[in-house]
C-alpha cells in the first residue's frame, strides 16, 4: 500500500529536474488536508473528472453536432484524446504525467453548446451588454473550477492547487513568466489533437473528399508511411492514416521539445518560468506543415455550407435563449438565480447557458418558443 508520501518519493526519483513535482504544487486557496494515498494533482485529476461540467462535454459539439451521428467527435471525446496524446508525451518526456492528465481533462470545461460557434456568439452578447471582458473558453473552464461548480460544503469550486489552476489559463496564469512544461504540452497536445481528429470526421462525413487531402504535403506524408497510396478509403484505411498521424506528430513533438529543453539548459521549474518563450513545440518542418494543415480545415471543414447551417442554428438558439434569461431572469434555476447579486444580470446568463450541452439548448429553445407554452400547468 503505497502513501501520498511514496508517491510524491517516487516522483523526486523518476521525473526530469525539471518537471513539476505534486508536493511543490502551490497549495490550494483553501486550507484543507490532502489525500493520504493520492498526490496532489491526482485528487485534482479526480476531481475534474467527477464534476457535472465534464460530463456534460459528452453533449457539446466538436464540429459536428452530437446529433449528427454516433461516430464523430464530441467535446468530451476531444477532451479525452488530448489527455491520452498529453499522457504519452509527458512520460516519454520524463515530464509528471498526472499533472498533464488533470489540466487536458479540464481544458474544455468551459466550452458552451455549439463549439466556436456558440463560443464567439456568446462573447458578442456579453459585450453587447456592458461586458468588456466578453466571453472565452479558456476563462470560464477557470470560473467553473474556481466558482462555479458547487460540491463541497466549505469551499466554492474545486480548490484546485494552484499549479493545475496556473496551465489552465494561459491569459490569466497565477505565476509569473512561462507555464510549466506539462501546460505547455497540454496546450500542444490540444492542437495535434484536433488537427488529426477532424481529418478524420471530415472524411467520414463526406465534407472533405480524399483527392481535396492531396493538396496537403502532411496528407501526402502520411499516405507515403502508410502505403496506402492509390488505394480507397474505408473505415480501416481513414484510421491507418489517423493512427499514422498521430505517430507521427507525437513523435516530433516530444524529439523537437527534448532538443530545446536541452538546448536551454533548464534544470528547474524555475529555469522553465523563466524563459522568454515556451520550450515544448514542434519541429520546424512540422510546425509549417501543421500550420498549412489548419488553414485547409478552416477553409474547407469549418467553413463549409454544411457547418455554417449548423452556427445559424446556434445563432438563432443562443441568442433567443440568452434575450429571454435576461428579459426574465427569474427563470433561472435556483443555484444560478442565488449568483445574480453576486456576478450580475449578464454574467450569471451567460453562465447558465455556457454550460448548457447542444439538445438541453435546443430543448429549452423550443419549449421557448412552441405555441401554447404553459397551457399544460393549468390542467
Amino acid at each position: 500500500m503505497l502513501t501520498r508520501a511514496d508517491l510524491e518519493a517516487r516522483e523526486a526519483a523518476t521525473l526530469a529536474p525539471y518537471a513539476a513535482l505534486s508536493r511543490d504544487s502551490g497549495g490550494r486557496e483553501y486550507a484543507e488536508p490532502e489525500s493520504e494515498s493520492r498526490t496532489a494533482f491526482q485528487k485534482d485529476r479526480d476531481r475534474v473528472l467527477h464534476t457535472g461540467a465534464f460530463r456534460r462535454l459528452e453533449h457539446k459539439t466538436q464540429v459536428f453536432l452530437n446529433v449528427r451521428g454516433d461516430h464523430y467527435r464530441t467535446r468530451l471525446t476531444h477532451t479525452l484524446e488530448v489527455q491520452q496524446v498529453a499522457r504519452s508525451a509527458a512520460l516519454r518526456l520524463g515530464l509528471n504525467e498526472t499533472l498533464a492528465e488533470a489540466q487536458a481533462l479540464a481544458h474544455d470545461l468551459g466550452h458552451p453548446p455549439y463549439g466556436h460557434a456558440g463560443e464567439r456568439l456568446l462573447d458578442e452578447l456579453v459585450r453587447a451588454h456592458g461586458e468588456p471582458s466578453g466571453f472565452d473558453h479558456n476563462h470560464q473552464a477557470r470560473r467553473i473550477v474556481t466558482q462555479l461548480e458547487d460540491r463541497y460544503p466549505d469551499f466554492p469550486g474545486l480548490n484546485l492547487t494552484r499549479t493545475v489552476l496556473d496551465g489552465l489559463n494561459k491569459h490569466e496564469r497565477a505565476g509569473a513568466g512561462q507555464p510549466t512544461l506539462e501546460a505547455q504540452l497540454v496546450d500542444l497536445a490540444d492542437a495535434l489533437a484536433y488537427t488529426a481528429h477532424d481529418l478524420e470526421d471530415g472524411l467520414r462525413s463526406g465534407l472533405l473528399q480524399e483527392g481535396e487531402l492531396q493538396e496537403l504535403r502532411l496528407w501526402r506524408e502520411m499516405v507515403d508511411r502508410s502505403g496506402l497510396g492509390g488505394a480507397a478509403l474505408g473505415k480501416r484505411e481513414r484510421r491507418t492514416l489517423h493512427r499514422e498521424l498521430l505517430g507521427f506528430l507525437i513523435g516530433d513533438l516530444t524529439r523537437a521539445s527534448a532538443e530545446a529543453v536541452a538546448r536551454s539548459g533548464v534544470s528547474s521549474v524555475a529555469d522553465v518560468r523563466a524563459q522568454e518563450a515556451y520550450l515544448m513545440g514542434h519541429s520546424r518542418e512540422v510546425a509549417a506543415l501543421l500550420g498549412e494543415t489548419r488553414q485547409f480545415l478552416y477553409g474547407r471543414l469549418y467553413r463549409h455550407w454544411r457547418v455554417e447551417m449548423q452556427v445559424a442554428q446556434a445563432e438563432q438558439i443562443l441568442t433567443t435563449l440568452f434575450g429571454a434569461y435576461l428579459a426574465r431572469p427569474q427563470m433561472l434555476p435556483p443555484a444560478y438565480a442565488a449568483r445574480l447579486k453576486v456576478a450580475g444580470e449578464v454574467r450569471t446568463v451567460c453562465d447558465f447557458i455556457a454550460g448548457m450541452t447542444d439538445r438541453y439548448a435546443l430543448d429549452i429553445y423550443e419549449e421557448l418558443t412552441r405555441p401554447g407554452l404553459g397551457l399544460e400547468w393549468t390542467r
